[in-house]
């Protein structure tokens, strides 16, 4: 296995185990809406490839996903079953009153029976004890109505969990129109129980089946806190087994296309959406420079004042070992570290001494970005060269962070990463190590508007909570110096994933609590429980009719890790992004300047545009007449006087 495939499975380890995967897999129990989002995008749309995953390894948030769907739906089914009991007891029952009203000899059909018993309010079963069906619809509209008052007011109803409210923007007339709905359907309750307690001798049934429903909610409960504490625990999720995949062909295809993309060097990806799974963006910058030789340079008179190159390209030779029989060329790499000591129990860091494969100097020439086939001209400056005097300036800083302090500076993660455009099928070998390691010794030199090279750096901090990113791209062609720089953020975890904490630490001791939490919570958890087990139905036989595996190719539309992400960051946070982005942006500066200086080019120029542009300021070489007004409310205006 070449250094990249190590490094790979390195960062695999170290997401699998990352605070964040541990609170995306609590979130596929503790809310319905988002497990069914991770369930229709992996496993309903296998046609799209898995998103880059940041900090994150999405195949244990699947498993636990369709883990809490099943248990779900047992749960459904058990409800259903004990409404069947009710409906077919409440049936007997209204026959044997009819039988008794008859005088024993009814001749009532089933038929009948039935049709009579459907019959609210029918003058010769006006009362609930000559018509014991209706304690069932009586019982079905206390639910029905305590669903609709938490609904109409903006709040989830859940089998699980307290309700939380569905949105931020809830309209007051809304949530006043809710509260009176809820608390009639209360009181409705209250009369249910009133009168079912005064008749219990007579038909101790409405009492029965109700308090079966609530004992079915409650070893529902029991059995997700006893999950989420032994293995969603902080302590135990590090080392806890987590549930597999369901055994069967499907999802063990699913299984290794997740492994094999998730954290692979390439994606593909929509012209509309290219950036999925990298969160927000944070003030993207760039500008463009014309290569200018210094005077004293050597070959300061050449057209485009560009240095004679190697056949490789490159500004000179560059050492490296050649790799192995049967290995091919690998791009540089450079190994994580763990974010925090604790982060990464087993894992070892890859050997990042002698040894390393070190980036194929000749890949980028042959013909491959030039139309002529003759290969890019002499005088030629390399895109390739001027990242490799950027990633020594990150790897310094990142080990010089290690040694001096414990900030998530020192996990910083570089890597070259190429966005490819959709159309290609995921099985098509587009993300086969071949293809990946053609694609980034390609991409660099070609410039394409289609295909493009990124080197990628991010910085996982707040354990994982907060991920920054920044893109980089060179281009050189022209004899000029494009950069462009397009940070992203990814916000942290939503609170509600954190319930998971206040539930292990409450530990084993409130079966007594959960129990008249089941009680309370039971109608609107019966009617959670019968809506997800419909939208899991219509789920399943939707992914059925549509059968995505035969569907046309098509890119990630959304990210797993960004479904549970939320944009609010802390003062804290936000003070942390804006240093990690400060610190990064000035190293990818400084080396850019190193390049442009080993090479005799000009850097005055460059200095000054970097330093204007950088802090989203404007750079103007020369200017006569006219006004510059900078910032989001700047206003500026020019008055041509006349002489006097």
């Amino acid at each position: 296995m070449g250094k990249s495939g190590l490094l790979m499975s390195h960062s695999m380890r170290t997401h699998a185990h990352s605070e964040a995967t541990r609170l995306l897999c609590a979130g596929a129990h503790l809310n319905a809406g988002f497990r069914q989002r991770v369930v229709d995008e992996l496993v309903g749309h296998v046609e799209r490839p898995v998103a880059p995953s940041l900090g994150v390894d999405v195949r244990p948030v699947l498993a636990h996903a369709l883990r809490a769907r099943r248990q779900e739906a047992q749960t459904a089914l058990a409800l259903l079953a004990v409404w069947a009991g009710f409906f077919l007891v409440s049936l007997l029952l209204a026959w044997d009153v009819a039988d008794d009203s008859f005088g024993g000899d009814a001749g009532v059909s089933a038929g009948d029976l039935l049709s009579r018993s459907l019959s609210v309010g029918d003058a010769d079963f006006f009362s609930l004890s000559q018509q014991p069906t209706d304690w069932v619809l009586f019982y079905a509209t206390v639910v029905f109505w305590l669903w609709a008052g938490r609904t109409i007011s903006g709040r989830e109803t859940r089998l699980y969990g307290a309700a939380r409210p569905a949105g931020r923007l809830r309209s007051a007339v809304r949530r006043s129109l809710g509260r009176i709905v809820t608390y009639a359907a209360r009181l409705y309750a209250v009369g249910y129980w009133i009168t079912a307690l005064g008749s219990i001798v007579d038909n101790p049934f409405p009492v029965i089946f109700p308090l079966l429903m609530a004992v079915v909610i409650w070893l529902h409960r029991i059995r997700v806190t006893a999950l989420l504490r032994e293995q969603l625990g902080r302590e135990s999720f590090a080392t806890a087994p987590q549930p597999e995949l369901p055994y069967s062909e499907h999802y063990r295809r699913i299984g290794e296309a997740i492994d094999r993309e998730q954290h692979a060097q390439v994606t593909l990806y929509d012209a509309n959406r290219p950036f999925i799974g990298a969160g927000v963006p944070y003030k993207p910058w760039s500008f463009a420079l014309e290569l200018r030789r210094k005077k004293e340079s050597p070959g300061a008179g050449r057209s485009g004042g560009v240095p004679p190159q190697t056949p490789g390209g490159a500004a000179g030779p560059v050492a490296q070992v050649q790799p192995q029989p049967g290995e091919s060329p690998q791009p540089q790499r450079y190994p994580v570290q763990p974010p925090y000591p604790s982060a990464m129990l087993n894992a070892q860091i890859p050997d990042t001494g002698a040894g390393r494969t070190q980036p194929d100097a000749t890949a980028e020439t042959p013909g491959q970005a030039y139309t002529d086939g003759q290969g890019p001209p002499a005088d030629h400056l390399s895109s390739r060269h001027v990242l490799e005097m950027i990633m020594p300036k990150l790897v310094a800083l990142r080990d010089a962070t290690a040694r001096t302090s414990r900030d998530s500076l020192r996990g910083l993660e570089i890597e070259e990463f190429v966005y490819l455009p959709a159309g290609a099928g995921r099985q098509s070998g587009v993300y086969s190590e071949e293809q990946i390691q053609q694609h980034l010794l390609e991409a660099a030199a070609d410039a394409g508007e289609a295909r493009r090279h990124f080197l990628r750096i991010r910085v996982g901090s707040w354990h994982e909570q907060v991920v920054v990113s920044l893109l980089v791209r060179v281009h050189t062609q022209g004899g000029m110096l494009v950069l462009e720089v397009v940070p992203h953020v990814l916000g942290p975890v939503v609170e509600e994933f954190r319930e998971v904490d206040a539930i292990v630490e409450r530990g084993g001791d409130g079966s007594l609590r959960e129990g008249v939490l089941a009680l309370l919570a039971s109608p609107t958890a019966v009617a959670a429980a019968g809506i997800g087990a419909a939208g899991t139905l219509l789920s399943v036989v939707r992914e059925w009719l549509a059968s995505p595996e035969h569907a046309a190719p098509d890119a990630p539309l959304v990210s797993v890790r960004e479904l549970a992400s939320t944009e609010e960051l802390s003062l804290f946070q936000e003070m942390d992004v804006s240093r990690y982005i400060k610190t990064v942006q000035d190293r990818i500066a400084s080396g850019v300047r190193d390049a442009l200086e080993e090479n005799g080019f000009r850097t005055d120029r460059f200095e000054q545009q970097i330093v204007n542009v950088r802090d989203g300021g404007v750079y103007i070489e020369e200017m006569s007449g006219g006004a510059v007004a900078t910032g989001e409310r700047g206003q500026a205006q020019h008055l041509e006087r006349s002489p006097a």
